[in-house]
């Protein structure tokens, strides 16, 4: 490939579709150093933020979800797709791809409709054990669907898929931090085991108020256990107010967890909500873990995730209704158990796919090499 390449990717709103995004880039980057990339993202979402951060160009789409429950609110949100599907065609015509690439989100699906069609390449990449409705709608014409689970030919085209995992943050991997280590960076004592409590980069309601309904239980194992506990922004001045009631001085309490490999290296014990990002990242880095998927997210996709994980022992499932009473109990149990904790680890670390962001620039490079 000898001219200059131009490669649009597009998608986001949450951080599990926005790291495995930049992790392609970054690849990109590195094969092709003269490459131009151009991101397209949702306008008001994170990617507006995290993308910049990351060193590459972005621009916005109007575009939202839909309201399941107030239908009446979908007026304004076809309104706000007829104008994306207006800029999209905009950006293809002024930047001019030679492939688009969409990692899910609002903004994929009209900025991949509309590359395809200008019979541009398109290719999808589907984080999730059940695929979303946006790409199963633009599977037929895409030119290549990247995949993190198998039996995924009941979703798309058996011929365009290609198992290749999900791209994780590459600290995260390349992490070479002693438990001892991680442990001194973060201020808490190695010597005990540690849970480490996330419910994404924006929180998660059940699984912070599960841990304020559950604080004097594991203030009560304070001389053995020790919580790492991010919060979200949304949840910081609850979550803080319940932990200073509380007199819990085992627990580490943050809004967002900066040094996310520290965390991860210290942790015996993850607490996690089902996100395709954070199941890859526990099963590359081999945690084990307690899964509470969360109920508000599209065919309930992070159920079927927990769930391709629980039914290989590779990590403890509990509903999201069933976590505020039980969840705080469980989890100082499950960290107590060593052979339990040493299954799972070997279990999960089975299912993972190692170097997806390079599987996945290599397919890109077979269809432009087309």
């Amino acid at each position: 490939m000898d001219k200059e390449l131009r490669i649009l990717i597009s998608g986001g709103g949450t951080g599990g579709h926005i790291f495995p995004a930049i992790a392609i880039a970054n690849e990109i980057k590195r094969r092709h150093p003269d490459a131009k990339l151009l991101f397209v993202g949702a306008e008001d979402r994170m990617e507006m933020e995290r993308v910049p951060a990351a060193g590459y160009d972005i621009v916005g789409l109007p575009v939202c979800g839909f309201d399941r429950r107030r239908l009446w609110r979908n007026f304004m949100v076809m309104v706000k797709l007829l104008k994306s599907m207006s800029r999209a065609r905009r950006i293809l015509r002024d930047f001019k791809p030679d492939i688009a690439i969409g990692v899910g989100g609002y903004a994929s699906g009209p900025m991949l409709k509309a590359a395809q069609k200008r019979h541009i390449p398109t290719l999808i990449q589907e984080q999730n054990s059940y695929a979303g409705v946006t790409n199963k709608l633009l599977a037929a014409r895409a030119d290549a669907i990247c995949v993190a689970y198998e039996g995924m030919e009941k979703f798309f085209p058996a011929g365009k898929i290609v198992l290749t995992g999900n791209p994780v943050r590459r600290n995260l991997a390349e992490c070479k931090l002693s438990r001892e280590e991680a442990a001194a960076r973060l201020g808490i004592d190695a010597s005990r085991k540690t849970i480490l409590v996330v419910g994404g980069s924006l929180g998660a309601r059940t699984i912070n108020r599960s841990i304020i309904a559950g604080l004097e239980t594991v203030k009560s194992h304070e001389t053995d256990v020790q919580l790492i506990w991010q919060t979200g922004k949304y949840y910081d001045e609850e979550t803080r107010e319940a932990l200073e009631r509380s007199g819990a001085r085992n627990v580490l309490r943050m809004p967002f967890i900066t040094d996310m490999e520290a965390a991860y290296r210290a942790a015996d014990l993850v607490v996690s909500r089902a996100g395709a990002s954070s199941i890859s990242e526990l099963q590359l880095l081999g945690k084990p873990s307690i899964l509470v998927p969360s109920p508000n997210v599209a065919e309930d996709h992070q159920t079927k995730n927990a769930l391709a994980l629980a039914d290989k022992g590779a990590a403890i499932m509990v509903r999201d209704a069933d976590a505020e009473g039980s969840l705080a109990g469980l989890m100082v149990k499950t960290v107590a158990d060593d052979a339990l904790l040493a299954s799972l680890a070997a279990n999960v670390g089975k299912m993972a796919l190692r170097n997806a962001d390079s599987r996945i620039v290599d397919e890109i490079e077979k269809i432009l090499e087309k």
